[in-house]
């Protein structure tokens, strides 16, 4: 394969919605806007489960791990979607198209595993709670998070690639605001079904699996929670749980309807939304729903500002 017949040479040009100049601009606001309180949140969350000694349990561990992920999954690609969305140069260089291709798979897919972590934190939280200290113990806490993070760097090493390297006989646009999977897969001008096929298995071990723990962790969680006979002990166990329930209905919920179709089932501009509120949306929310809904987290943040011994 030539090189300047690809996109090697040349980089690529984010087509994004470079036809509707005044909704470019209505997106750039709302995206500064979503993405500094993004920020904000997660970086909040991140310091004071650090800071707070409180906080220093596995769940929020777990927690400020998510937070992290959640900086990196947005800032992986909303900073290039600023700049393409506010002036006329819509390129990317190859290099830095494969460097947040790279970033976005890796994350993503750390994020799937780790929400199955939580859920499973939970479940020896809700059905184990006289053992729980024994049974998510720390060193198993970092272990799961390196089976998370390694999972990642192997979708991440295996797709990219892959995904990179189709020929593309020189084809530039990149229908999108970004170098997402979906997108420069079908601009391949060669048969990609096999490396479809492949990112359709992984899309399986690390989305529909992951979901699959998932449920049957909260499965229990509920069959316990029915046994509970007083009705302060049942909200106390559904408060436990409720913020992650969220969390996780919305990430995977974006997450399967994007990636688990078939290639050209959702429209192009839906696709676009889509990416949006999995990279920018969830991750302003995570930081309200964990804060809004959790009376330790408040608490701790209270401590940490110093306006509560």
């Amino acid at each position: 394969m030539e090189k300047s017949n690809d996109s090697s040479e040349y980089g690529f040009i984010l087509v994004g919605f470079s036809d509707r100049p005044r909704l470019e601009l209505v997106l750039f606001m709302v995206n500064f806007t979503l993405y500094s309180v993004a920020v904000l949140g997660n970086s909040t969350i991140i310091l004071v489960c650090i800071l707070d000694p409180r906080l220093h349990t596995p769940m929020y561990f777990f927690l400020a791990n998510l937070s992290f992920l959640d900086l990196c999954f947005s800032t992986s690609c909303i900073p290039q979607m600023l700049v393409n969305l506010w002036g006329p140069d819509k390129t990317i260089s190859y290099a830095s198209c494969a460097v947040q291709l790279f970033s976005f798979l890796c994350v993503g897919s750390v994020e799937c595993i780790l929400l199955a972590v939580m859920a499973y934190d939970r479940f020896a939280a809700v059905c184990r709670p006289l053992h729980y200290l024994v049974i998510v113990h720390p060193q198993l806490c970092l272990r799961l998070v390196a089976v998370a993070w390694g999972s990642g760097l192997v979708n991440a090493i295996v797709m990219s690639p892959l995904v990179m390297t189709l020929s593309r006989c020189g084809r530039r646009r990149v229908n999108h605001f970004l170098c997402e999977m979906p997108a420069l897969i079908k601009m391949a001008c060669v048969d990609a079904r096999a490396v479809e096929m492949l990112a359709f298995t992984f899309a399986i071990l690390i989305v529909l699996l992951p979901l699959a723990l998932i449920l049957v962790s909260y499965g229990h969680i509920a069959a316990a929670v029915l046994k509970i006979q007083s009705a302060a002990g049942r909200r106390k166990a559904f408060n436990t749980c409720s913020s992650h329930l969220t969390v996780v209905s919305l990430f995977y919920g974006s997450i399967i309807y994007m990636y688990m179709q078939p290639g050209n089932s959702a429209s192009q501009d839906q696709g676009k939304f889509l990416t949006l509120f999995y990279n920018l949306v969830t991750p302003m929310l995570n930081p309200l729903i964990y804060t809004l809904r959790n009376k330790e987290v408040k608490g701790a943040l209270k401590r940490v500002l110093g306006r509560q011994p």
